[in-house]
C-alpha cells in the first residue's frame, strides 16, 4: 500500500533532525575536547598513519609505463623514457630503456594518492614529508630523475638539509637515507640500492626469462 503524503511529509522531517543531531553530536564531541599545541620545529608533527605527504619514487622498479600520469585528475606528473622498460622478478630491478625524466609539479600536485594505486610495480608512493617551500613555480617542480643521481628517493625540505638537526628530524633524515621506507629484494643493501637507481638512468638489455 503506499504511504500517505502526511506521513511521508513528517518521515522526513525526522530524517533530516535525525541527521543534522548525528553530525552535530561528531562535532560537539571534537569542540569541547582539548586542545594540544605542538612546539614545531622542536618537536614532530603528529602525523596519521595514512598521511600522504611528498612522494617518495623507487626509480631502479619503474618501467614508465606511464598509467601513473594517466591516473592523474591534474596532469602534473611528467615521464620520459627512451625506451621500454621490463621488471626482472629475480631481483625486482626494471631494465631497458634509460629513464631520462620523471618529475612532478607540487604546485599542481592534490595529494590524492591516485597515482600510487595502478603502479605495477609498486615504485611511486606516498611519503611522510610534510613541507616544501619554494620562490618560483619552477623550484616546486621535482626532478626525481636527478634526486636519483644522488642515491634520495624523495625531495630533501629545507630543515632536512641544515647540519644541526631536532631528534626526531634527524631520526626522519636518516630514515630516507637509509632507504628504510623501501620493502622489496634491495632492503639492507643500500650500496646496491644506490648503484641500481644510478642504471636506471642509463639503457641496459633486460635479462631473458
Amino acid at each position: 500500500m503506499p504511504q500517505s503524503p502526511v506521513r511521508d511529509y513528517f518521515h522526513n522531517i525526522w530524517q533530516t533532525v535525525r541527521t543534522i543531531l548525528i553530525g552535530m553530536r561528531i562535532s560537539l564531541k571534537y569542540c569541547f575536547a582539548k586542545t594540544v599545541t605542538l612546539q614545531y620545529p622542536d618537536v614532530a608533527p603528529a602525523l596519521q598513519p595514512r598521511y600522504r605527504g611528498f612522494h617518495y619514487f623507487e626509480i631502479e622498479k619503474c618501467i614508465a609505463c606511464d598509467l601513473c600520469a594517466k591516473a592523474c585528475p591534474v596532469d602534473c606528473i611528467y615521464i620520459e623514457k627512451t625506451g621500454p622498460r621490463k621488471i626482472d622478478k629475480s631481483s625486482g630491478v626494471a631494465a631497458g630503456g634509460a629513464m631520462t625524466r620523471y618529475a612532478i609539479d607540487y604546485a599542481k600536485c592534490m595529494f590524492c594518492a591516485l597515482c600510487c594505486d595502478p603502479c605495477p610495480t609498486d615504485c611511486i608512493h606516498m611519503g611522510n614529508l610534510h613541507d616544501m617551500s619554494g620562490y618560483t613555480r619552477e623550484s616546486m617542480i621535482v626532478e626525481f630523475t636527478e634526486l636519483a643521481k644522488e642515491g634520495l628517493q624523495t625531495p630533501q625540505p629545507l630543515w632536512m638539509t641544515k647540519d644541526h638537526l631536532p631528534e626526531w628530524a634527524a631520526t626522519r633524515k636518516r630514515e630516507w637515507i637509509d632507504f628504510e621506507h623501501s620493502n622489496d629484494k634491495l632492503s639492507g643493501d643500500r650500496d646496491r640500492r644506490r648503484l641500481e637507481m644510478v642504471k636506471a638512468l642509463e639503457p641496459s638489455a633486460p635479462k631473458k626469462t
